[in-house]
């Protein structure tokens, strides 16, 4: 059976749920610039809680979006980076996050 988004039982609808919900893409597109320390991301997305970064991160990396990587030290040094995967939905992702930055005025309410 095809994948369908819009039939109720189908797994990609989960997905979707996971992928779309509203710190997902933003994770995304910021570690598209490279490997990030949690930290980092924090800085990067404004507004992010570190439950939220936390349980996003988890999220994507249970999606085998991101890697994580810890390098074993004292202190604890982990980064994460998008997998292959990751960077391949990161290319649509930026097209969306690219259309909704140029029609912000458009989709103001009047």
């Amino acid at each position: 059976m095809q994948p369908d988004v819009m039939a109720k039982r189908c797994a990609s609808r989960a997905y979707m749920a996971l992928l779309a919900d509203k710190w997902s893409l933003l994770v995304i597109n910021a570690l598209g610039e490279g490997p990030m320390r949690n930290g980092a991301l924090m800085r990067r997305i404004e507004g992010i809680s570190q439950k939220m970064l936390t349980q996003t991160l988890r999220s994507l990396e249970t999606l085998h979006i991101v890697a994580r990587r810890d390098l074993q030290t004292i202190p604890p040094n982990v980064t994460y980076e998008l997998t292959a995967l990751g960077q391949s939905l990161r290319r649509e992702a930026v097209a969306l996050i690219r259309w909704v930055e140029a029609h912000v005025p458009d989709l103001a309410p009047r």
